[in-house]
């Protein structure tokens, strides 16, 4: 755990359910954390239940003087910035329906806006020798989804870049993976679902083999886990964080064979 101990994580999208728990993460293994958001409430607020570890910066991730004064903030504040996680996310979606100044503003946000992170924050990176960055892909990036086009769309890219910047990172020491989380309660789906955990969670049951929906501790876990030493021969990579998601096809869990003996 004290390998975190004076380090510095950027959080973008860090005012979110699944970025708070990364940030508690950090936060509880010794680490700094700077959180970006726009949710300039909800941002605030977790920096202070944080203390002092914690800085929040209000920042919209898609307007490049604000990236780079932010990273200039943690510098000044922390001494310098060895993880970088792209987590923020737009999830504006509506399929064909979809024009192409949503299309821009979705892709904007979920790769463009990430590529963009990663290319500011790598000068700090390499005066500290090096670091670690983890982007935030999907589920949806390999699998087709009725009435979803953006939304997979741009995580599949962001599959794709993963693997571009570790290519290219690697000569300064700087590591590059990926998490695709699953179902996960985050605000999106706390939203949609009224609030209904339960509920929620009945749901995802179809879907995941393990019955039920992720935690956003689960998420940051893993998150951590490819920041850590403990994957420092890990680049490159996805990781899946989805309960089983990705494996189940079809005929999801049930015999499929005998329905051939069916009447």
């Amino acid at each position: 755990m004290k390998e975190f101990e004076s380090r510095t994580v950027l959080i973008t999208g860090g005012a979110t359910l699944i970025g708070q728990a990364v940030a508690d993460s950090f936060v509880a293994a010794d680490a700094n954390v700077v959180i970006l958001d726009i949710d300039a409430g909800q941002g605030s607020a977790l920096a202070r239940r944080l203390g002092p570890r914690a800085l929040f910066l209000e920042v919209d991730i898609t307007d490049d003087q604000q990236l780079s004064r932010a990273i200039q903030q943690a510098e000044a504040r922390f001494g310098g910035i060895d993880y970088l996680i792209n987590l923020a996310c737009s999830y504006q979606d509506d399929g064909v329906g979809s024009d192409r100044d949503t299309w821009l503003k979705a892709l904007d946000v979920n790769l463009v806006s990430a590529a963009m992170a990663a290319r500011a924050v790598l000068p700090a990176m390499r005066r500290r020798g090096g670091g670690a960055i983890v982007n935030f892909t999907s589920i949806s990036a390999k699998v087709a989804q009725t009435g979803r086009w953006l939304y997979p769309a741009s995580k599949a890219a962001m599959l794709h870049l993963t693997r571009s910047m570790a290519l290219d990172f690697a000569v300064d020491r700087v590591r590059v993976n990926s998490v695709s989380p699953g179902w996960t309660w985050s605000r999106v789906i706390e939203e949609v679902s009224g609030g209904d955990r339960a509920r929620a969670d009945r749901v995802a049951a179809d879907y995941h083999l393990l019955g039920r929906l992720g935690e956003p501790r689960e998420v940051a876990n893993v998150v951590r886990f490819l920041c850590s030493e403990q994957a420092s021969f890990v680049t490159g990579a996805d990781y899946a964080v989805d309960g089983g998601y990705g494996v189940m096809g079809p005929e999801q869990q049930q015999p499929a064979i005998p329905r051939l003996a069916e009447q």
